[in-house]
């Protein structure tokens, strides 16, 4: 399973709430113990203190008024003032990148260690697919060993451009090199990632005043690392002051942080959060959406994320593929195979459980099931193992054949057996869709009221 940062938030408020809503009628008592605990929750989720004062006064102000005594549903109407009250600290609504030129200039800034290089990539990446832009990059680090070619490969996973590499050169020759390549090749943006320290120093401020000096950017994103927690707090505070900050990037959302980084940044700096971090992967930032995580941390789940990520990851080809092989009956294991690499994109069974409403209240249950992502891969490897017969025609694969399959993707007899039973259960499935009228018809008998695909 991934890990949520926010997971002892999610489980304490989660406990205020759930003795809420058994209350029927509230009264001012009832919601100052609540308050109580929710300040509590917030501090053990390394919250800033300053930011869970202002944030308990407003949710208090509001929770003691008569919307709430008067409310039919007064735990609920509590729920929704918290969810509310965290989506404005967070906030309120996403914030797009806003660049101008071309080109368009982004100034990564950050402690050594936060992600710099890797958010600089990423970045790279997302403006070149989603924006379509001609994006070029250059490393200042000529601190770091290798930074400079550790960006060069990145670039070039990315499928983009980057600054060439000249030994001695100083930040401001490159920054103003790179200025001029831009412009002379016509780039519609320039990122420029900078070097680091592993703590602030003069040093580094004077470095990047003056290559924001001479670059003037459009963009200067810090890069933080939510792990470090109130550290990464202080870290973006003197980084507003010096440099001045248009954004945030909160690195290692995914890891085991309290979470408390991400909730006080905004609050703190008065700078908006663009992007997350989501995985290691190059595809992995996201934009930031207040919303969206505040629903997550009070256990409404994402769905709009995991649909705008399925539609971004998901073969549409191969979707309508199968479609048309449901509404017939069909379904081989090149089929099942190609739904277990969907799975794998969109974050394995994890991440794709972390984004559904109420799933917390089942996490000890998931837990213990004991879920092995890497499942995914193993059972890819046994299909793989097969000849392409036996992936049309599953039935003939007896004894001798699951030994030599086994033997072939590194895995036991059980192992396919277990494949070849979930095929059949998922073939067995489509036959009775096709019987049924088709996949619509066949839902329809067998989902809850209202649960119906329009």
């Amino acid at each position: 399973m991934v890990r949520d940062m926010f997971d002892s938030l999610t489980k304490r408020l989660g406990g205020v709430f759930d003795r809420l809503r058994k209350r029927g009628a509230l009264g001012e008592a009832d919601v100052a113990e609540a308050m109580r605990e929710i300040r509590i929750a917030l501090l053990e989720a390394d919250v800033a203190l300053p930011v869970v004062k202002s944030f308990v006064a407003k949710v208090k102000e509001r929770a003691v008024g008569q919307e709430v005594i008067k409310s039919v549903t007064p735990g609920q109407m509590v729920v929704k003032i918290v969810h509310d009250q965290l989506v404005e600290l967070l906030g309120g609504s996403s914030a797009a990148l806003e660049l101008g030129g071309p080109p368009g200039i982004v100034l990564m800034v950050g402690l050594q260690g936060s992600g710099k290089t890797t958010t600089s990539g990423k970045l790279a990446l997302r403006l070149k697919d989603k924006d379509k832009k001609r994006v070029l990059l250059a490393s200042l680090d000529v601190q770091r060993p290798a930074a400079q070619h550790q960006l060069e490969v990145l670039a070039g996973q990315a499928g983009v451009a980057s600054v060439a590499i000249v030994p001695g050169e100083s930040p401001l020759a490159i920054t103003r090199r790179a200025l001029e390549q831009a412009r002379r090749e016509g780039y519609d943006t320039l990122i420029l990632d900078t070097a680091g320290r592993l703590h602030i120093d003069d040093t580094l401020m004077d470095e990047l005043a003056q290559v924001r000096d001479l670059a003037r950017p459009h963009e200067t994103l810090l890069v933080a690392d939510s792990l470090t927690g109130q550290d990464a707090v202080n870290v973006a505070r003197h980084f507003a002051e010096r440099i001045g900050i248009t954004g945030i990037v909160l690195t290692r959302l995914d890891g085991d942080a309290r979470g408390g980084a991400a909730l006080s940044m905004r609050e703190i700096t008065g700078k908006p959060i663009k992007f997350v971090g989501t995985s290691e992967k190059l595809a992995g930032l996201d934009a930031f959406h207040p919303e969206r995580m505040a629903s997550r941390i009070l256990e409404m789940g994402d769905v709009v994320s995991l649909v705008e990520k399925a539609s971004e990851l998901v073969d549409k080809d191969e979707a309508e593929k199968l479609a048309r092989k449901m509404t017939k009956g069909r379904f081989d294991l090149n089929d099942l195979q190609s739904q277990l690499k969907q799975v794998g994109k969109m974050g394995g069974m994890g991440g794709i459980l972390g984004m559904l409403p109420g799933v917390g209240k089942i996490k000890k249950q998931l837990a213990e099931a004991n879920i092995d992502e890497k499942i995914i891969l193993r059972q890819s490897a046994i299909i793989d193992s097969m000849t392409r017969l036996e992936r049309r025609s599953p039935e003939i694969i007896a004894a001798s054949r699951k030994r030599r399959i086994a033997a072939g993707a590194g895995a036991s007899v059980q192992e396919v057996n277990r494949l070849l039973k979930q095929h059949r259960q998922m073939h067995d499935m489509m036959k009775r869709m096709k019987k049924a009228g088709g996949p619509k018809q066949f839902l329809g008998r067998h989902m809850p009221p209202g649960m119906m695909p329009r």
